[in-house]
């Protein structure tokens, strides 16, 4: 009888400490906004319902099993949802897990992950503009993704906020410094996309900057139909000053096909104001390649308020003018939850 007791005491503690070694989670974001849009060169106004105002809203799974010795394995599937519509991605040819769909090995060296990710533009971009991650209502990131019809037919990040069949080596964090190095190759005869970024920080100063060359389109991967390599880089900083948070970046893109080439500058500010932020951002564009040959002016100021940890409910108000195109104002009230 104390054999078997013995025995089950054993078992017991062995399942708990595996249990404890790996942990899987389900997680994620849904965002939603009501409002009136109307970007530069919209004929009118459109109501709407809209998704993902300040976070593209996301679902999936993070799992990490500890190796021991300081090493762990890790394993991520996470995409993008369109909360209004219930369909899954950002638009209709989106991979599923267009978000994260890779596995790491992390340690005191870094971190190396093979697979679909982060590409070397976005952390720097999302992080160095006070309106974050919103693909609605930031001037810094709809300049650089976000497309307007003939109005504004080209974007200044080459190939997606996320690249497919790459590795990524991420260094450790040393004395405020820490950098990620990106190459995809994803089978496509003599095409890749390289690139990387680093972060730098000391008190109330941030620093970044990325550099990335881009052969192959994403998230669905094949060579530019030109046979192009794009190139485009970004330096930004930030300073804290307690009542409030200043923002600037200045970046380039270009073509190897076309003359000319983009050049974007944002400046912007975050203010604490009870239990949320006053935001507040500008980005200027001006693009002199051939296919577009405009300026585009983008401003947006809102207030961004926490109901708790993970819930907070945002209003924002955009106005966007490019250059012969008749300007547009949008506004926007929309609720925020992480889970």
């Amino acid at each position: 009888m104390k054999k078997t007791l013995a025995l089950a005491t054993c078992l017991t503690l062995a399942a708990t400490a595996a249990q404890a070694q790996s942990t899987v989670q389900l997680m994620g974001l849904a965002d939603m906004y009501v409002g009136s849009m109307r970007m530069a060169g919209d004929a009118k106004s459109t109501s709407k319902v809209g998704n993902s105002g300040m976070t593209t809203s996301w679902w999936g799974m993070k799992g990490t099993e500890d190796l021991g010795g300081g090493l762990k394995a890790n394993v991520a599937l996470t995409g993008f949802l369109r909360m209004d519509s219930g369909s899954t991605g950002r638009f209709g040819t989106d991979t599923m897990f267009s978000r994260d769909a890779n596995v790491s090995l992390s340690g005191s060296f870094g971190t190396v992950m093979a697979g679909r990710g982060m590409a070397p533009n976005f952390l720097p971009t999302i992080l160095f503009n006070p309106l974050g991650d919103s693909f609605t209502f930031s001037p810094l990131v709809i300049h650089a993704n976000v497309t307007q019809g003939t109005t504004w037919p080209a974007r200044t990040t080459p190939a997606d906020t996320g690249w497919s069949s790459q590795i990524v080596y991420s260094t450790p964090k040393i004395a405020g410094f820490n950098a990620n190095i990106h190459y995809q190759l994803a089978g496509v005869s003599g095409k890749k996309d390289v690139g990387l970024n680093a972060f730098y920080s000391i008190g109330p100063v941030s620093l970044t900057a990325f550099w990335e060359q881009a052969q192959l389109s994403n998230p669905v991967v094949a060579a530019y139909a030109d046979g192009s390599t794009k190139t485009d880089w970004m330096l930004g900083g930030t300073y804290d000053a307690g009542v409030a948070k200043g923002f600037l970046t200045y970046g380039q893109a270009k073509s190897d096909k076309s003359t000319g080439n983009a050049k974007t500058t944002q400046l912007g500010v975050s203010v604490p104001m009870g239990a949320g932020k006053v935001l507040a951002s500008y980005a200027t564009t001006k693009n002199t390649m051939p296919t577009v040959g405009k300026t585009r002016d983008t401003f947006t100021v809102g207030y961004d308020h926490f109901l708790s940890k993970r819930t907070d409910v945002y209003t924002m108000l955009m106005n966007d003018q490019v250059t012969g195109a008749t300007s547009g104002t949008s506004l926007g009230f929309g609720v925020r939850h992480r889970f």
